[in-house]
This record gives structure tokens, sequence and C-alpha cells, in this order.
């Protein structure tokens, strides 16, 4: 599957006035000329990345004008539908959230397990997130053309959301003072993991309702992000089989 690629002023300010669903805009730095898109990409959330004239020439080697949209290959939904259908089915909702994980390889790995495991979205920022692109879909497996992905412009809002929905929000970090293994995963529960290096954000560690860390016994700081969401997923599908 190729990234859809839309370059030049005016098909970009075009896709941006549509229904065209834009994962990213790229400029290049120290293009003039690209006022109106830079507002209607602030205006809209949408990502805009600005990067020197070698990177937009290995996006495209087509004109491009210096600006270049990538359209997202999945159409994303609102978070409270997918929590009102879920409820509606009889099922108990189970969520993921990643705070600022941006390998696209990792992202592809969890949203494959979370497919697996039967989590019923996976939630995202719309900054500071993976692009759901090539390698992020072949890694998945093809996980991320099946599954529900909520792109939110605010995780906190999210977080928010769920927790007036009913659902709890247990973040799983090294900071949290008991084991994975001792916290109820049972009912409806949101998973949030954050980016190896920086982990879950302070703001949203204070929103969470329970920190919940993965035993360590070896001498390696951390696991792999998508490893931890295997863990922590699987266990609450352990304990939630038992209802």
């Amino acid at each position: 599957m190729n990234q859809q690629l839309i370059y030049g002023i005016h098909p970009v300010q075009e896709a941006l006035n549509s229904d065209s669903v834009i994962d990213r805009v790229y400029v290049e730095k120290g293009k003039s000329g690209l006022d109106e898109i830079r507002q209607r990409c602030q205006e809209l959330d949408i990502p805009l990345m600005v990067v020197p004239s070698f990177k937009m020439d290995r996006l495209t080697k087509k004109l491009h004008q210096g600006v270049v949209a990538v359209v997202s290959p999945v159409e994303f939904v609102e978070l409270h539908e997918i929590i009102t259908r879920t409820f509606e089915n009889g099922e108990i909702p189970l969520v993921l959230v990643l705070d600022g994980v941006t390998d696209v390889r990792n992202f592809g790995a969890i949203a494959r397990t979370a497919e697996c495991a039967g989590v019923h979205a996976l939630v995202i920022p719309q900054r500071n997130a993976a692009p759901i692109n090539e390698d992020a879909i072949k890694t998945s497996s093809g996980a991320l053309m099946r599954m529900p992905i909520c792109r939110e412009k605010s995780l906190r809002h999210a977080m928010e959301e769920l927790q007036n929905f009913g659902v709890r929000i247990v973040a799983v970090t090294e900071k949290g003072p008991v084991s994975i293994y001792e916290t109820d995963l049972k009912g409806p529960l949101a998973l949030i993991v954050g980016a190896e290096d920086v982990g879950i954000s302070d703001e949203l560690l204070r929103m969470a309702d329970d920190l919940s860390a993965i035993p360590m016994s070896g001498k390696t700081a951390s696991l792999n992000v998508s490893v931890a969401c295997g863990v922590a997923l699987y266990e609450g599908i352990r304990q939630r089989s038992k209802e």
C-alpha cells in the first residue's frame, strides 16, 4: 500500500477545505506563500511539519511547490460513539490510550496486539503520535485498517470523557506503586501507556484512577512499549474472562 500524497499549493488548499482526512502537512523551511495553508492547518489542528528542501524531495519528486499533504489511510471515529455502541451491544469497553508513542513500528505492533486482544478503540493524540503510514500498517499486519482509531485533540479531554462514561483508567508505568497483576482490571477499562523515553505525561498520570507497574527482574530499565501493552492487555483479558 502506497502512502497517498497531495502536493502543490492549490491541491493542498482544496484538500484542507474538503472532507479529506489529512494526517499531516509538510512545508518546506523558508518557503513563502504558504500562510493560508499554515492558518488552515492551525484551524483544523492538523500537524504541520516544517522540513528542509531535501526532505520534501524525498517525499515526492513531483513539483510540490514547498507543500505536501499526507492523506490518512483510515477514517477516524469519535470516542463517545465507540463507547456508547460498545455498551449498547452489551459489551464491556476495553480501550488503549497511547501518549507520545511516535515510533511507527512500535505503533503498528501495538495495534496488532490490541486488535488481537479485542480492544474496542485505540486512542491517539493529533500531535506527537506516530503517522499511520505504510510501515505502520505493515507492522500491524493490517490491524490498523480493521480497528477503530480515535484521534483526539486533547488526551486529557479524552480521559475525562472516558471517566464520565464510567471507564476506569489505569496507567501502565514504572511509577506505579502496585503490580499490574494486583490491579483490578475488570469492568469498563482504559489502559494508557507512554513513550519509552519519557513515559506518560504527569498531567495524565494525575488523572488516572490507578498507576500500575509491570514487575521487572532483570537489569534492563524497561520493556519495549509494544511488549508492555501486550502484558497489560492480556492480564486484563485474563481477569475479565473470570467475570
